[in-house]
């Protein structure tokens, strides 16, 4: 069945969310993602985190205190500087964000039923509905996020502004387990060798 293309992958494709248990792991090996991303250039690593979070701002700061010794200080970083973001710089990353990817299994009517629920809060926002699905089984996200969209069209701008900056914040502590998981895999290796995260812009 086709999948609607307003809910189409984010870029690049990162592998599945690692294990919760995993993302507290010891000192990075040598092979490890974490090690991978902590070698990269300045510009490689800020283009890779923009991809986690679209603000430039954001991206540069917690690229700037690399080495990381671990996944957890990484994590650490990445939530200080989201606490941190400026009203630019949240207009800045909801600019980046693209409706969340469904589970292809989601029935065609739910996706027709999401796009118009999404078109809507887009012209009432401004901005693409942003929110962490991560926990959720896929067979409930369609649901889940119909129902959250709805709710959160009652709100006032302001209020709405605040939870899709906390929505941010808990998709990049989740795209950042990603991003070291897949910087393991053949293709994340060479990714990061050959320059393809390019800056942005």
């Amino acid at each position: 069945m086709a999948v609607h293309p307003r809910h189409a992958p984010r870029s690049p494709p990162l592998s599945s969310h690692l294990p919760a248990q995993a993302r507290g792991s010891s000192d990075p090996s040598p092979g490890s993602g974490l090690a991978r991303f902590n070698a990269l250039s300045p510009e490689a690593a800020e283009a890779v985190l923009l991809h986690c979070c679209g603000s430039r701002r954001w991206a540069q700061r917690v690229a700037v205190h690399r080495p990381y010794p671990d996944p957890g200080a990484l994590l650490a970083a990445a939530d200080e500087a989201s606490y941190d973001l400026s009203q630019a710089d949240l207009s800045e990353a909801l600019a980046s964000e693209f409706p969340v990817e469904l589970d292809h299994g989601a029935p065609y009517a739910a996706l027709l039923a999401l796009d118009a629920a999404h078109a809507e809060y887009e012209r009432k926002f401004g901005h693409a509905f942003v929110i962490c699905l991560d926990g959720h089984p896929p067979d409930e996200q369609a649901d889940q996020l119909l129902a959250a969209i709805r709710r959160r069209m009652e709100l006032e701008a302001d209020e709405e502004r605040s939870i899709s900056a906390d929505e941010l914040r808990r998709l990049a502590q989740v795209r950042l387990a990603d991003l070291t998981h897949w910087l393991t895999s053949p293709d994340g290796v060479s990714a990061a060798n050959s320059g393809l995260f390019a800056p942005v812009g």
